[in-house]
């Protein structure tokens, strides 16, 4: 059998990049850098923190405003309960979510990683931690770097105590969105409560401490899905950061006194903080690389420089990849118009199905040990059984009735109490004389009538079975 050679490209880089904020420990240190966009990456990361911590904290009509009960099967999401019947909402809610992050990311990019995602606003958490603690990005490292001293594990168990705590905090956070919140902390810090709740906690808790603490980018360039299929959304004209190669070469330093043109120097003075402050541990420069996560740090690191230099900023800046290479762009195509469309379907399908839900559910079984039976009356009886679910918050009382039926009489009761989210089950039967039935099969409706609001009826279709 003969052997066929391959022949392979080597592009393994020949020259080690000559700045890099990754240190001999493979840990990336991020300098501390502001600027519009890290201020906006502030403050839309306080807003979710606050958001996610303050949710719990809310009360609507005597109950949490949002609670997902796994163990009674419900949904509380203010005046909406949800229940396993109605989880086709949550596949559409993750639908809308999916559409509008493709939206999103063939329009703006890595937006959603570099300014929501929970993984960068707890990272950027966890740094500022280090900075407060440790120093910055160069005290970190020397500190690393150098012998273990009453004065370094003194720091080191500050920061991972801070950490932890941090990540503790977190993880009862979390749980305060399954567990009612004033339940949980009096139980969990009484040791009352259960096992499985100790064990989320701490699961979230260690999860936390490590994604943040010490996997960091790793997540995601490594773990992360979208940082993998985000390349099937981009095309040239998404908006990504990017170094304008032909403004800022060739790079090099220079005093601002200097003609830089005069020498043949671009814009770029080789300052290497665009690569200090990147929380990625990447090089801008280096073009468009799939660990960006359009944080916008570089961009404002960057303009802090060309202002010093009196240059232009822009050097480093939203753009997109024609925008570079000075071609046309178009910020609306065929792609993105077709996720928009698609979004605002799902959103409209949503919408409907939200409002339409029900907040009574009834489900009619006939007695299946015998269609009908002749009582000692003489009249035709069906039996049926009612099970009636109060998908409210509150008790209810309903009313129960029969329509679109000859006279009849009615066994059971017409009145009954559901407690919030019960399955209640009531049998019934209805007797009807064989001379007022002029067919072997007639629909009928069943009607719950809500009591204190009449305007509220909710109608379900049977049958009624005769020996005709």
């Amino acid at each position: 059998m003969s052997e066929e050679r391959i022949n392979i490209k080597d592009i393994t880089p020949k020259v080690k990049p000559k700045y890099t904020n990754v240190g001999p420990d493979n840990h990336i240190y991020v300098r501390n850098m502001s600027g519009v966009f890290q201020r906006l990456r502030k403050y839309v990361g306080w807003f979710f923190m606050v958001l996610f911590l303050a949710l719990p904290l809310f009360q609507w009509d005597g109950h949490q405003a949002i609670l997902l009960n796994i163990v009674e099967q419900r949904i509380h999401i203010f005046g909406l309960t949800i229940f396993p019947q109605d989880l086709m909402l949550l596949a559409l809610l993750l639908i809308v979510g999916a559409f509008a992050l493709f939206f999103v990311t063939a329009y703006l990019g890595r937006v959603w990683c570099g300014f929501m995602c929970p993984q960068t606003i707890w990272t950027f958490i966890f740094i500022w931690f280090e900075e407060k603690i440790e120093g910055s990005a160069n005290k970190r490292l020397k500190l690393n770097q150098g012998p273990t001293t009453a004065d370094k594990v003194k720091k080191k168990v500050l920061k991972h105590t801070a950490w932890l705590s941090f990540s503790l905090f977190t993880g009862l956070a979390f749980m305060a969105y399954f567990v009612p919140i004033v339940d949980l902390y009096t139980e969990f810090f009484t040791l009352q409560a259960s096992g499985i709740v100790y064990f989320w906690v701490l699961f979230f808790a260690f999860c936390t401490y490590g994604n943040a603490g010490w996997m960091r980018s790793i997540m995601c360039t490594h773990m992360c899905p979208y940082a993998r299929f985000q390349s099937a959304m981009f095309d040239t004209d998404t908006l990504i950061v990017g170094y304008d190669f032909n403004r800022g070469e060739s790079r090099g330093p220079r005093s601002r006194k200097v003609d830089h043109k005069a020498k043949g120097l671009g814009d770029c003075i080789d300052c290497n903080l665009c690569v200090q402050v990147c929380p990625a541990g990447i090089d801008i420069r280096d073009g468009l690389q799939y660990e960006c996560i359009n944080c916008g740090a570089c961009i404002d690191a960057c303009d802090q420089t060309m202002e010093r230099m009196n240059y232009p900023k822009g050097l480093i800046r939203y753009t997109s990849e024609n925008d570079l290479n000075n071609k046309p762009h178009q910020k609306s195509r065929f792609k993105l118009v077709g996720y928009g469309i698609v979004m605002t379907l799902m959103t409209v399908m949503f919408a409907t199905s939200v409002m339409s839900i029900s907040p009574v559910q009834m489900d009619i079984i006939r007695d299946r040990n015998a269609l009908y039976r002749e009582n000692s009356d003489g009249n035709i009886e069906n039996t049926y059984t009612l099970k009636i679910i109060n998908k409210t918050s509150f008790t209810q009382k309903y009313s129960l009735s029969v329509i679109d039926v000859p006279d009849h009489e009615w066994f059971g009761p017409r009145e009954i109490e559901v407690l919030p989210g019960e399955l209640f089950v009531q049998p019934v039967s209805l007797a009807i004389d064989p001379y007022d039935l002029k067919q072997p099969v007639i629909k009928i409706n069943f009607v719950i009538t809500e009591q204190g609001n009449e305007h509220y009826v909710f109608t379900q279709q049977s049958r009624f079975i005769s020996k005709l």
